[in-house]
Formats: structure tokens, sequence, C-alpha cells
């Protein structure tokens, strides 16, 4: 007999018939990211190109752009980490990249930390954002920084201002995205690498 089938108003449901709403503990696992992200990577990242201000991008991305960075990060030595449910679903992404192609960047980082939309709210950002500290760190890079939209984007300052990143500058009016203005807020943290030295990204010195 099906819940629906029952007779609800002649007397009450048996036990194994009420439905137990119960809320899931929320858990999951941070790791390097595999190709088998890409997709779930995608589609977070393209809610929000779609939908906010928080990046400046207007197109979507496709999986060969995504297939091609996550190749580029790895031949840099650079931190790309996702966040997966038990069930094996990407429910957030970080990353960090040079903050220019001049080599005597190499020792400094621009990070990306992106969540889908269920696991906002959770200490998932949090989590994936002390998870990309320490990799940089184990990877030698020095400093970590975090040009953030100046609309929308409120808790990702405040969560960067808790883990010790310190504003270092704002330039206004540099995007327009969705019919309005956009400008830029810098923050900035020095970490403390367990490598001396860097690869001259990706080759030898």
């Amino acid at each position: 007999m099906l819940e629906e089938e029952y007779d609800k108003t002649r007397r009450r449901l048996p036990a194994h018939l009420r439905r137990v709403e119960t809320e899931r503990p929320f858990s999951f696992e941070i790791r390097p990211v595999q190709d088998a992200d890409i997709p779930d990577i995608r589609e977070i990242y393209n809610h929000y190109v779609t939908n906010s201000v928080v990046t400046f991008d207007e197109k979507k991305w496709s999986l060969k752009q995504w297939r091609d960075k996550a190749a580029h990060l790895h031949k840099l030595g650079m931190p790309f980490l996702v966040a997966q449910s038990p069930s094996g679903q990407v429910l957030g992404y970080a990353l960090v990249q040079p903050m220019s192609s001049k080599s005597a960047y190499r020792y400094s980082v621009e990070n990306s930390i992106y969540l889908g939309q269920a696991a906002t709210g959770k200490g998932l950002g949090r989590a994936l954002l002390e998870a990309l500290i320490a990799a940089s760190e184990e990877a030698g890079i020095h400093q970590m920084v975090a040009v953030i939209s100046d609309k929308g984007a409120e808790a990702s300052i405040a969560l960067h201002e808790k883990l010790g990143f310190v504003e270092v500058g704002r330039m206004g009016r540099v995007g327009f995205k969705f019919g309005r203005w956009l400008g830029t807020i810098y923050l900035q943290k020095q970490l403390q690498p367990k490598k001396r030295r860097r690869k001259l990204f990706g080759a030898g010195r």
C-alpha cells in the first residue's frame, strides 16, 4: 500500500507509512580536482556568469576552456581544489592562478572560490579557502590576492578578512555588466610558504 492510497481521514497512518523528514548532516571532502569534476565546475561557474556580478565574465565557459585551465594550473603547480559530497557531487571549488604572465610574479597568485547554490551558508567557503591557503603554502607561494566585486560580494569580503586578508586598494567603475558600472576591491594575505623557491612557471630554474 502506498501512502497516498491510504484513507488518512479514518485513522492515523501506521508507523511504516509515516513520512519522517530528517535533515542529513552537511558533509564533504576537499581534494585536488579531477577531470570528471569539470562538468560540475562549469555548471557552478556559469550560474554566476549569467546571474551575478561577482564575476566579470559575461559569456559562459565551455568544458574545453575549463579543461585547458585545469591542465595549465597543474603544469604550473598551482592548487585547484574541489569539495565533494558523499554522493559524489561537486559542491564548490577553489583555485589560484598567476597574478600575471610575467615570471617575477611566480610567488604571487590570485584566488577564486565558487560554491554551488545548495552549498552556500554552511561553512564550505571558509573550509575551501583554508585548504587553498594551506595548499598554496605547500607549493611555495608567498602572497595571495583576492580581487572581489564591490557589489554583491559582501560575504566573500568578510570571509577573506576573517582569514587574515587585508584590503590594499580599490578601483571604481572598471567593469560594466547588466547595465551598470562595477568596481573591484583588492585584498592580500602574506602566506607562510613551506618551499623556498618555485619553478619558473612550470619550467626548471
